[in-house]
Formats: C-alpha cells, structure tokens, sequence
C-alpha cells in the first residue's frame, strides 16, 4: 500500500536536502518516484477507459527533425545488406532526446546543488546505473490511464491566438479552465497530456526549409509551454500525476523562466517525475473531441538501457 500523498507545503520531505524534494516518500532507495502511483489497481482501472477499441500512437518519427534543438545529434539510419543473402539488418545512431522522449531521473538535476534524484550524484551515473529509465521498464513501463487536455483547441474557443515558438505560458488557471470545459475530473496515478499545438508550429516550420534549422539554433530558443511557478508546481502535486506529457520542447515554457521553480528540477530531480516531450497529441486530440472523451488507456515501454537517462516512448493510446 502507498503512503499517503504530504501536501506540497511539508516539501521538502528531506530535511536539508534540496527546494521541493519528496526524498524518502516511496524510500531511501527508490528510483522510480512517482511512476509507484502506477500500481495493479490503477492498471486494471484504466483498462476500463477502452471502449472503442481506438489505438492512437503518441511518437513522433525518430527522423522528424533534420536539425534537432540544443545541438543534438540527428537521427540516422544505416541499411545493411548482408550480401550475398537477400537479408538486410538497419543500425541506428539517435540520441534519445531527438524527438519524442521521456526524460528520466538522470537527465535533469538541481542545477546548483549538482545532484539528481534521490541523492544522486554525477560519480553516480557515472559508475552505476542508478535512476536509469530501465527501472521502469522492469516494472512494466509508464501504464496506466491517460488524461488529455486539449490547450490548442480550448485557447481558439476563447478568441486567442497563442504563439508556440514564442516564451508563452500556460497557468494552472488555464488548464483548470480546459479541464473544466472538457468535464474532466482527475484521478491520483493519471498521466497528465497538455495539447498546446507547439508540435504542430514545429512541423509547419520544418516544411518551410531553413526555418527549422534557425529555430533550432536560436540562442535562448524560445517557446510555449506551463508556467514555471509555485503555482503551477502545486497543481501538479495535489492532482497526484504519476507523470506529465506535452507536445512542447520542454513541459514548461522556454528559455526556463524561473530559478527557483524550475519544472526540469523539481519533477526529474525532487520527486521523480517523468517528463514527456515533443509527443504527437493532434490525432488523439481530434479523436477525443470526436468522441467527447478525454481519458484513455495508455500504454508505454521505453528503451531498456540500463542506466538510461532518456528514450523515445513507444506510446500508445487507446480509447
């Protein structure tokens, strides 16, 4: 049996330890952090949310972006032939945050403490695997029930145009605003989806040519995304997510707008907090205002890397 959720103004849960953290609540050992909220009951329950038998990947193609962002390396595929048989094996080079991602617990930590979650240490992933995102998949991946709000659609009902590849935020006045319009209500252990149409921007700009590239390289680069703040941070923690996706760059809104409520540092690092970005949401979105239903099944496994620090989701949603 789980403990009982704190409330956010008992954090941080480890004395002397870094703002925010919830150090401790599932262990001194835990490297799974809020993904235990994931457990047999909210599986089976979320099985339930299957009632058209509708499967929708949420990836985007590894190859999506010519120039990934923050000077990433770029996807690429190496056919074999293994002449003189008519047999061919493919060797992919990719780095994991080049498209659709999770970002795990070693990816991001507090940036002037210098430590991830849990209390470790850079000499620690340097040496072991810890916090490796192939600790959950030895426990069946990130599956359970999903939950979309549809931010894209929600913002043109209120007459407003938003600018994805401009710093834009989204606040938790925002989404309870969407959540609300939809007739959403949320369960502890939900995977929280944000449609923001940022993905959507990015792909029209890579169609353009040059831009994606100019964009991708801009200092600085700019774009939508949740608001960082004690506010928003609040939300999160009380709604009880065992993790939270977007279609953004980053889950909350770029260049990081706040130093001390930074989303990166306290979701990745403080409570273990898988971070999905760069998810394709517009087929879910428009099936699920098709269908008037914004809760599903969702299923993902990713990569099992021991020591992982990120990987593609190999999502699926199926309502």
């Amino acid at each position: 049996m789980l403990p009982e959720t704190p409330s956010f103004s008992s954090l941080p849960l480890k004395r002397g330890g870094p703002r925010g953290n919830a150090w401790g609540l599932y262990g001194e050992k835990d490297e799974l952090g809020m993904l235990n909220r994931l457990t047999p009951e909210t599986t089976l329950a979320a099985t339930k949310e299957i009632v058209h038998g509708i499967r929708i990947t949420t990836d985007w193609s590894l190859n999506a972006l010519k120039t990934p962002c923050f000077s990433r390396q770029a996807f690429h595929q190496h056919i074999k032939h293994k002449e003189p048989r008519t047999v061919n094996d493919d060797i992919l080079t990719l780095n994991t945050q080049s498209s659709t991602q999770w970002d795990g617990f070693r990816h991001f930590g507090y940036q002037d403490h210098k430590i991830y979650f849990n209390g470790c240490t850079q000499e620690d992933i340097h040496s072991t695997s810890k916090n490796g995102i192939n600790v959950w998949v030895e426990n069946g991946g990130v599956v359970g029930r999903g939950v979309l709000l549809d931010y894209d659609h929600w913002a043109s009902t209120q007459g407003r145009t938003p600018k994805p590849l401009e710093t834009t935020e989204i606040t938790v006045a925002d989404l309870q605003a969407v959540a609300d319009s939809q007739g959403v209500t949320f369960k502890p252990g939900d995977i929280l989806f944000v449609h923001s149409g940022y993905l959507k921007a990015l792909e029209a700009l890579e169609s353009e040519g040059g831009g994606a590239k100019t964009y991708a390289t801009t200092t600085d680069m700019p774009g939508m995304g949740v608001k960082s703040c004690e506010e928003s941070l609040k939300w999160i923690w009380d709604n009880q997510f065992s993790a939270v996706v977007g279609d953004m760059m980053a889950f909350e809104a770029i260049p990081f707008q706040s130093k001390t409520h930074w989303m990166h540092e306290w979701l990745l690092a403080g409570w273990g907090m898988p971070i999905g970005e760069l998810f394709d949401l517009q087929r879910l979105a428009t099936e699920c205002r098709r269908l008037s239903k914004w809760s599903f099944f969702f299923s993902s496994v990713p990569l099992n890397v021991p020591g992982g620090v990120a990987s593609p989701p190999n999502g699926v949603a199926i309502l």
